[in-house]
């Protein structure tokens, strides 16, 4: 998913934080690659889907293609696996290619189960057994953290939440929100009256959005943009939920904190056991072996 110059993004490799910096990576970008990395994880980017695959095969013994839901897959697939949010019930049938994906997936996984309305999460698991009755479903939580949850308690915050989610992802908030709430925050302070530039424009777009930030940085003039939406907001603290360490990119001039979110399987045994079991099945059989 690069963004800019296209012909000389053909193939694109991260192994660290800084091969973010010299491939001058967005925000909406990091989003996407810095969780992996931390996690040790090789990230592959670009266009050239073909020279891309070829590449990753030399290095990896499986290979992870995230769509994003926003493609099916480039790849002709081992294991299929689609997430779906109950949080929008009905969405995984309403946009294109999401309703493909449901439709192919062998696994799907319903997330946020611990946060969203019960008709809501059974609005969605009925829309799955209705049009892929196949594929094995694992429902999860999604637990977010603060590392010191008394420093959010009574204050004024402004939240700042990842950006594609809430504004073609339709979300009315994200992580953020969730956690500045169940850490009793006093007040989510609504940053409008004081965007710049094209974050105003943002939410001139997307009128749902209030009393929250999104992260948007498809530039550096956008960055900017955000920095100076940031440095307006009167508050006493800036939470940041977006997937990645926003300081690296951007200048906070207030007291931030990161929140953090992992998925819980509550489906036993659930996906991790489904995936040891796969790699396992589908472990490569070394030349010679058995001669």
């Amino acid at each position: 998913m690069p963004y800019g110059d296209l012909a000389a993004q053909a193939v694109q490799r991260f192994a660290t934080m800084e091969d973010l910096d010299l491939q001058q990576c967005t925000i909406e970008e990091r989003e996407e690659y810095e969780p992996h990395i931390r996690k040790g994880t090789v990230v592959y980017a670009g266009v050239d889907y073909e020279a891309i695959l070829r590449q990753a095969e030399k290095e990896a013994d499986v290979i992870l293609w995230d769509g994003g839901n926003n493609d099916t897959s480039f790849y002709a697939s081992d294991l299929e696996i689609v997430v779906v949010d109950p949080h929008r019930p009905g969405h995984e049938l309403s946009y294109f290619p999401g309703e493909v994906n449901l439709r192919r997936a062998d696994v799907v996984v319903v997330n946020k189960v611990d946060t969203a309305y019960q008709r809501d999460i059974e609005t969605v698991l009925h829309n799955v057994e209705r049009n892929n009755p196949q594929a094995v479903v694992f429902e999860m939580a999604c637990r977010v953290s603060i590392p010191d949850p008394s420093l959010v308690k009574g204050q004024r915050v402004l939240v700042v939440e990842d950006g594609p989610t809430l504004t073609h992802g339709e979300m009315p908030y994200g992580a953020g929100v969730v956690a500045a709430r169940q850490c009793g925050a006093a007040e989510l302070v609504d940053p409008r009256p004081y965007a710049v530039g094209s974050i105003r424009g943002t939410y001139e777009r997307y009128e749902h959005l209030t009393n929250l930030l999104p992260a948007m940085g498809y530039s550096a003039i956008q960055r900017h943009e955000l920095e100076e939406t940031i440095r307006r907001t009167p508050c006493d603290l800036v939470l940041i939920a977006t997937p990645i360490d926003l300081a690296r990119v951007i200048k906070l001039d207030k007291p931030n904190l990161r929140v953090s979110y992992e998925v819980e399987e509550l489906t036993k045994p659930g996906l991790a056991e489904m995936l040891a079991t796969f790699v396992h099945e589908h472990e490569p059989v070394l030349a010679g072996a058995g001669r």
